[in-house]
């Protein structure tokens, strides 16, 4: 344990981006938190997870290190053997095993109906190569991604999302954090990107300390207060 209190590290997941934590950010801070909400690049796990552990390796202190959905895989890669990671936090997350990816994990248990609702953007990099950028349909994101979410705010939620690579969701995971780090995992219960069951199975794997909350992919919008009161325990029990 460590005398110095913890910063808190977010990390955003596909077809979001660091607003979508505002409202932990908001109750974290409210309770004296150090709060830092990373923006994920959202272009391959790997690179991805070098980039949120270099952001991360840089703080001073301990970190509790959190993240929603496809930045759960993200975590899990970033935070291997960083010593200063003292809790992992997963909000209605990916959390994979070594070998595993997004879409194997999404499609293990039916219920996902992310697949039909999402668009594709070809995409040509300066150097030549080419990608292929995944959004959520704009008509279609309110009810697949943040159903109990003003529908005001899931309109603007809509034309405001990351897109995410297509490779990124396919890329198998790494060895994990979280076989060596004490984790935590809100499910979201009424999920229609990732199962609740896929959920549940990850968090068990993981031995995880779980909550289930009644909500959309798009808990820390619909419920921060929950999502601050999960990672708030995670913090007090890394200080």
């Amino acid at each position: 344990m460590s005398a110095q209190q913890p910063t808190i590290v977010l990390v955003h997941g596909a077809f979001a981006d660091s607003s979508s934590w505002n409202g932990v950010v908001d109750a974290l801070q409210s309770h004296g938190h150090r709060v830092v909400a990373a923006s994920n690049p959202l272009r391959g796990l790997s690179t991805d997870a070098e980039y949120v552990r270099q952001l991360v390796a840089s703080v001073d202190g301990p970190v509790v290190l959190a993240g929603h959905s496809y930045g759960g895989a993200v975590i899990s890669n970033a935070a291997k053997g960083l010593a200063n990671v003292k809790a992992l936090v997963y909000v209605a997350a990916f959390i994979p095993d070594e070998g595993e990816s997004a879409l194997t994990l999404a499609a293990k248990f039916p219920g996902s109906t992310l697949g039909e609702a999402l668009r594709p953007v070809p995409v040509t990099l300066p150097d030549g190569s080419q990608v292929t950028d995944l959004y959520i349909e704009q008509g279609t994101f309110h009810q697949q991604f943040a159903a109990d979410v003003p529908e005001r705010t899931a309109v603007v939620m809509a034309a405001t999302q990351r897109p995410v690579t297509d490779a990124a969701l396919a890329e198998s995971a790494a060895a994990p954090a979280w076989r060596d780090i004490p984790s935590w995992v809100l499910v979201a219960t009424e999920d229609r990107n990732i199962p609740p069951q896929t959920q549940t199975f990850m968090a068990e794997r993981a031995r995880a300390k779980v909550v289930s909350v009644t909500a959309s992919h798009a808990v820390s919008v619909s419920h921060p207060g929950d999502v601050a009161r999960l990672i708030d325990e995670a913090a007090r029990a890394a200080a």
